[in-house]
């Protein structure tokens, strides 16, 4: 049976609605790109130190870290969604009396923790995952930002992609005050970990981090 130019012209023009639509499923709008946040002046001056998963335990030692110790675990994302295994991840932070282990926090007046480790150095995995064993940082003062909320430094890398930022912790008190986190106004929402499933070793919070 003979088809009409007309039907012809209808068929053809359906096609190409519904071509339209694929390519407009396949084009939407990216995930947000996880913010970045300043790196602060107190990463390590050396990171040849011991830098495993776990900075509460220092070799040699039997004490573990003063704090309340927490898992932090997190995803390596790209902008699509899809997990990128094999990324660079460095973690550093105060201890839990809100101190660095470095020599531009010795006008600090907390006390050190010779137990702590500070800093790690981590891998994501095939589901670009990673994890490591720490315990809640405290706040500390800086005369000319005022009141810092207890957070996390970290450092992504994977191919040319790289970004430096924070994370916070969930109902602190502190994150309302906080003058950088209010300077970045909604996007440091994204930098807020989830309160996750608590393991062995104290509460967990889960963070999905996506690079641009």
């Amino acid at each position: 049976m003979l088809i009409s130019r007309r039907r012809t012209l209808s068929f053809l023009s359906a096609g190409a609605l519904a071509a339209c639509a694929q390519r407009v499923d396949v084009d939407e709008p990216s995930a947000a790109a996880t913010p970045a946040e300043m790196e602060g002046p107190f990463f390590p001056p050396d990171t040849n130190i011991e830098r495993d998963a776990d900075l509460t335990r220092l070799a040699g030692r039997t004490e573990r870290a003063l704090g309340t110790m927490i898992q932090v675990r997190g995803r390596v994302l790209d902008r699509a969604g899809q997990p990128i295994a094999g990324a660079r991840v460095e973690l550093w932070q105060a201890n839990a009396a809100g101190r660095y282990a470095h020599p531009g926090d010795s006008a600090n007046t907390q006390p050190l923790d010779p137990n702590f480790q500070g800093y790690a150095l981590l891998q994501t995995g095939a589901d670009g995952g990673f994890s490591a064993t720490t315990i809640k940082p405290g706040g500390y003062d800086v005369p000319s930002v005022g009141r810092r909320t207890p957070h996390l430094h970290w450092k992504f890398a994977a191919g040319s992609a790289e970004l430096t930022t924070q994370s916070y912790f969930p109902g602190e008190p502190e994150n309302e005050i906080d003058a950088l986190m209010r300077r970045m106004g909604e996007p440091a929402q994204r930098l807020i970990v989830r309160a996750g499933a608590a393991s062995t070793e104290g509460p967990g919070f889960d963070w999905d981090i996506v690079l641009a």
